[in-house]
């Protein structure tokens, strides 16, 4: 009876000095809601976006979970049944079609259980990126700042960009000072002439076809290399990925994930006419190319004999380099080695993405593919959104850690990133911002040009 006592008064004191206590405050229901209420200023902007992410990371667990519950009734047992028209099977492990679901949850409940092969500590991890423009740029830093956030690996980035994308990008990686990161500028004026010849109705224009000139683009001593588009984000290790190239057998030089669309089944519409590709096609927003082996077999000659040969009745390309790459695999399908559904969950118009990701709860890599990006519409898109909104807003000197063990490797791009650069940001903004971080003011700048939805 006393123990009772004493623990109701201790109750009631710990009542009474919650009411007395003026500087208690209740927890914001919401991100706008903690946004709204901090103070102005520096200090106050910076507890606002890390109530903003906290928030943000909590929404991402709760949909993780609601995505993880085991369905009510055990799924039927699908027939095996083989592909419409000219779906052939590739020289590939795992794949997206109608029994995908069922092999990418093997995939992802085996993960524990399977020896990956692991990549080196220290193994420099090369990734190759076209960025061109204000958009792009903003969408690419945030790519970047997704894969710096989960990588343990140096890594070195590889841009094909225009005189625009180069500088606000090298004046990022120079505010960052990231170590163990290194950035490499390759002109796309220069390559332009290379791709020109090739009529494209798709909306990335001619940068969209530049993926297919990295074999003369980039170092000759180069031997792999991880080609990403500037819609995507990434939520895991890089390195996962980069593991995937010891799986290669035979004469595979492209890791593809299958199209999560019906694109090139030509069913969209009446009429639809689309390049030819094996079965669905594969999707180009994530593509492992081993270098070497390409340049041995001509990788130039091949993909330019198969345009031209297409484009005599096709006339234009409407994917882009996409289009080119699936003809290609079409006459040469030992090329490709196709990679797991959720190393490309493709977030576009008429997708059939969720047959990936329902499945897998780990998912790997996000591919916002349609022009309205995030305003795509998607069973769980808040999930997706979620995801890139927190790397969007994510402040890029947090990333500036410390791989131990591993030499920092410098980057000799940004060390010569004069005021010029700086001053390019600071004209198109109007605003001074000698108190921000450049990332962070680029990024809002941008969203205010666009107004409140992201274009």
């Amino acid at each position: 009876m006393c123990n009772i006592n004493e623990n109701a008064r201790a109750f009631l004191m710990f009542i009474l000095s919650l009411c007395l206590n003026p500087t208690v405050k209740p927890l914001p229901l919401s991100p706008l809601e903690a946004q709204s209420s901090t103070p102005v200023g520096g200090a106050g902007e910076r507890q606002a976006l890390e109530l903003r992410v906290r928030a943000v990371e909590e929404e991402n667990r709760a949909l993780r979970r609601e995505l993880n519950q085991p369905p009510r009734s055990p799924p039927a047992r699908l027939p095996n049944s083989s592909h419409r028209g000219n779906q052939s099977r590739t020289h590939s492990e795992e794949g997206t079609g109608d029994n995908e679901g069922q092999k990418a949850a093997a995939a992802g409940n085996s993960s524990d259980c399977v020896q990956q092969p692991a990549v080196d500590k220290c193994e420099t991890i090369h990734v190759a990126i076209v960025c061109a423009g204000y958009n792009a740029s903003r969408d690419v830093v945030t790519l970047v700042k997704s894969v710096l956030f989960h990588r343990r690996n140096p890594l070195h980035f590889h841009f094909i960009t225009d005189s625009i994308a180069q500088q606000i990008l090298a004046s990022l990686f120079h505010t960052w000072m990231v170590p163990a990161v290194r950035v490499d500028f390759y002109d796309a004026d220069e390559l332009k002439s290379e791709v020109s010849w090739i009529p494209n109705k798709h909306y990335s224009g001619i940068y969209g076809l530049m993926k297919l000139v990295l074999t003369k683009t980039l170092p000759s001593d180069l031997q792999r290399v991880i080609v990403l588009d500037t819609d995507i984000t990434f939520a895991t290790d890089i390195a996962e990925l980069w593991a995937v190239f010891h799986k290669f057998k035979g004469q595979q030089v492209l890791g593809l994930v299958e199209n999560q669309s019906d694109w090139y089944l030509g069913n969209l519409w009446k009429n639809h006419r689309p390049w030819p590709a094996l079965g669905r096609g594969f999707n180009t927003g994530v593509i492992l190319l081993l270098l070497d082996r390409l340049r041995k077999l001509r990788w130039e000659q091949m993909w330019r004999l198969t345009a031209e040969r297409e484009l005599m009745s096709m006339l234009s390309t409407s994917l882009a380099d996409q289009d080119i790459f699936n003809a290609v695999i079409k006459q040469n399908p030992f090329l490709v080695h196709q990679l797991p559904c959720f190393w490309n969950v493709q977030l576009s118009d008429h997708t059939r993405s969720e047959k990936c990701y329902k499945d897998v709860s780990d998912l790997k890599v996000i591919h916002w593919n349609s022009p309205k990006k995030l305003r795509v519409k998607n069973k769980h898109v808040e999930f997706f959104r979620n995801l890139y909104l927190t790397f969007l807003e994510y402040d890029g000197n947090l990333l500036r850690r410390e791989l131990f063990g591993c030499p920092s490797e410098a980057d000799h791009n940004s060390e010569n990133v004069g005021p010029h650069n700086i001053m390019l940001l600071q004209t198109l903004s109007g605003i001074n911002f000698q108190k921000r971080i450049i990332d962070e003011f680029f990024v809002n700048w941008l969203t205010m040009q666009c107004g409140t939805e992201l274009c």
